[in-house]
Parts: structure tokens; C-alpha cells; sequence
């Protein structure tokens, strides 16, 4: 029975293999992302895994026996002779070995590319219809940012009015109403900003079909490589050589060689068989019924029909802040106490539409980013 030599010497083989093996121009670094950034510790997880299974199909083998053997009949051919020792050694090499190393590596960087892709979607998921919305956010705010300032000295000045007897009880009511509603919706949007800011993001510029098509892409990619693993398990093409010495028994040269291809026949029919495996797989990764590639088709259904409409409700506001803008103009000459209050709200009620036509114009413009428009 053949038995390894020490350990030792493995060691010593696997430090001297080790770095040559790590250097394979496969694994080239992914652009930085923040979502890449959270698949980092998946893709250093399959890539480690895939780097130790090919040392072993890269590396050479080492091996060592040591018994006894029977030499051969003993004179007159009616008996075997007496047993002798034997010792052997030497190294074993299998070319195929070569494939199933690289395919390993290619395979584990196909399941890194795959979670990248179901990473930013489960982002995308997870922001829901809120998807593009933080430009939006960030458009509002800066809106009222702008307005509010000019609010509260409406309300400093009609306070003081009505301390003087220029103004009711009744006017100051309604327009401190108006200012109230201003200060919840800047409140309101500064939580949603906080909210979304902790969720994972999407990564700039990506477009959620061609993430999903990513997603197939490299799902197709990790069974397609596992099925060239299975084919290449049919194939052996070893090299063998090493010392050969029979003790007590004269040998020229105690070496030997050889060199061994094997088959098997079982080959033959798992080209079908994987071809359904990786059909099969296809048609699992979308039929899923709580898949990330259905709740994607359900979020782009969603985010869709939210883009049509904010885009009907942002002609409304621009046609409705056009309006104002106009009639505040016209009351702007006019000094009358009547006429002041009427810009007052006037003033406040644009203020709002400005910041609505703000937060509608950045998510439509956002969304269509988002969103591939070949596609509806």
C-alpha cells in the first residue's frame, strides 16, 4: 500500500508553489463601490476557496512506498522466490490538472461578479420606490432652505402689524399655518434624507436592467464553469517518474517512468446532462418567486408608473408656479393692506410649489437614470 512521504517535504512543495500559484492574472481588482465594498468579504471568501482547490491541481504530487515484494519464480519454475524489499519514490504531475486550476479561479471570480450584481439589486430593493428619490431630498431641501428664512420674517412683520392694529388675529392664524406646513416638510425631509443615507446605495450610474442582466450573465458564467469541472474530471494525462529499487536484486538504474492517459466512458453523456443543468439553473434564477429578479421586475412595474405620474403632477406645478409668479408680479406695485396680505400667501404657497417642482423635477431626472427606457 503506498504511503505519502513526510510532511515535510509537502511543505516545503506547497511553500515553493504557493506564490507562483496566487499570481494568476484572473483576479484583477473590481473598480471601489460602496456595494462592492460589502461583497468584498463574499468574492475574498470564493476567491481564497478557489485559490486552494487549484494549489492542488497546479501543484505536482509527491509519493512514497516502501514493502515487500516477490522477485520472481524460484529455478525449475515451481516456486516464487523470497520476498524482497522494496522502496520507491517520486513525483506525479497531471496536465489536465492545469484547466481544473484555472477553471476554479474563473469560477470563483464568476460567483464574486454574481453577488456584486445581487448586491446592488438587493440595494435597489431595499430603497423600494424611494429609489432616486435622495437628489430629490436634497433638491427640496435646498428649496426651502431658501424660502423659510423669508417666511419667518412674513411672520416677524404681520405680529407686528398686529400688535399695531394693521392686521387681524385671522391673517396672522393663516399665515402661520402656511409656515407651520413649510417647517414639517422641511423636518420630513430631512429624516427621509437620514433614513436613506443608512440604507446601502446604488452604485452611480447603473441601470437596474443592466444590472439584472449582469446578474444572469454571471449566474450563467458560475454553472457553465462548474460543468467544465465536471467534464474535466473525465481526463487524467500523468507523468510519473521517480527511484525504483528492489533490495538484494541487482538493478542497472533504479529509476523509472511513465506516462498515463485515462478515460472515462461516463464522459459521454454529461454533455446533455450539463446542458440541462444550466438551462435548468436559468430558468430557477427567474422563476423564483421570491427572487431578487422578481422583486426587481415588480420594482421596475412600480418605479415606472411613479415616474409617469410625478411627471403629470411636475407639469401641473410648473404650469401652477408660472401662475403665481405671474399674480405675484401684478400685486407687487400695489399697497393696499388687502393686496399685501394676498402676496403673503402668495409668497408662502410658491414657496411650497417651488420646493414640490424641486423634489418632482430631480426624481424624474433620477429615475430616468435608473430606469432603462428600451425596455418599456
Amino acid at each position: 500500500m503506498r504511503k505519502t512521504l513526510t510532511r515535510g517535504v509537502l511543505w516545503w512543495l506547497a511553500t515553493r508553489t504557493a506564490p507562483a500559484l496566487s499570481a494568476d492574472p484572473v483576479d484583477q481588482p473590481s473598480p471601489v463601490d460602496t456595494v462592492e465594498e460589502r461583497a468584498a468579504g463574499y468574492c475574498e471568501l470564493v476567491r481564497g476557496i478557489g485559490d486552494a482547490e487549484a494549489a492542488l491541481e497546479l501543484a505536482p504530487e509527491v509519493f512514497g512506498s516502501f514493502g515487500a515484494v516477490n522477485t520472481g519464480e524460484a529455478e525449475g519454475g515451481t516456486a516464487l522466490g523470497k520476498p524482497k524489499l522494496r522502496a520507491t519514490a517520486g513525483v506525479s504531475y497531471d496536465f489536465v490538472g492545469l484547466y481544473r486550476g484555472r477553471t476554479l479561479r474563473r469560477h470563483a471570480q464568476a460567483q464574486c461578479r454574481r453577488h456584486q450584481a445581487l448586491s446592488s439589486l438587493q440595494a435597489a430593493v431595499r430603497q423600494g420606490t424611494g429609489l432616486g428619490e435622495e437628489a430629490a431630498l436634497e433638491a427640496r431641501a435646498a428649496a426651502l432652505q431658501e424660502a423659510l428664512p423669508r417666511a419667518e420674517q412674513l411672520i416677524t412683520s404681520l405680529r407686528s402689524d398686529l400688535q399695531e392694529g394693521r392686521a387681524t388675529l385671522e391673517e396672522l392664524n393663516a399665515v402661520q399655518v402656511r409656515l407651520d406646513h413649510l417647517r414639517s416638510l422641511h423636518a420630513d425631509t430631512a429624516l427621509a434624507r437620514e433614513r436613506l443615507a443608512a440604507r446601502p446605495k446604488l452604485p452611480s450610474g447603473q441601470k437596474l436592467e443592466a444590472l439584472l442582466a449582469e446578474l444572469r450573465s454571471a449566474d450563467d458564467a458560475v454553472e457553465a464553469h462548474a460543468g467544465n469541472l465536471r467534464r474535466a474530471q473525465a481526463w487524467e494525462l500523468s507523468v510519473r517518474g521517480g527511484y525504483d529499487e528492489v533490495f538484494d536484486i541487482d538493478q542497472d538504474v533504479p529509476l523509472f517512468g511513465q506516462i498515463m492517459l485515462t478515460y472515462d466512458l461516463g464522459n459521454l453523456w454529461q454533455g446533455s446532462a450539463n446542458e440541462r443543468a444550466r438551462q435548468g439553473r436559468r430558468r430557477s434564477l427567474m422563476e423564483e418567486v421570491d427572487g431578487v429578479p422578481q422583486q426587481v421586475a415588480e420594482l421596475l412595474g412600480e418605479l415606472r408608473a411613479r415616474q409617469r405620474s410625478e411627471e403629470l403632477r411636475l407639469r401641473e406645478v410648473i404650469t401652477l408656479v408660472s401662475d403665481l409668479e405671474g399674480q405675484l408680479r401684478e400685486v407687487e406695485s400695489m399697497q393696499t393692506r388687502e393686496v399685501r396680505r394676498f402676496r403673503d400667501y402668495l409668497l408662502l404657497e410658491l414657496a411650497r410649489l417651488r420646493a414640490e417642482r424641486a423634489y418632482l423635477g430631480a426624481h424624474v431626472e433620477s429615475l430616468k437614470r435608473f430606469l432603462d427606457e428600451g425596455t418599456q
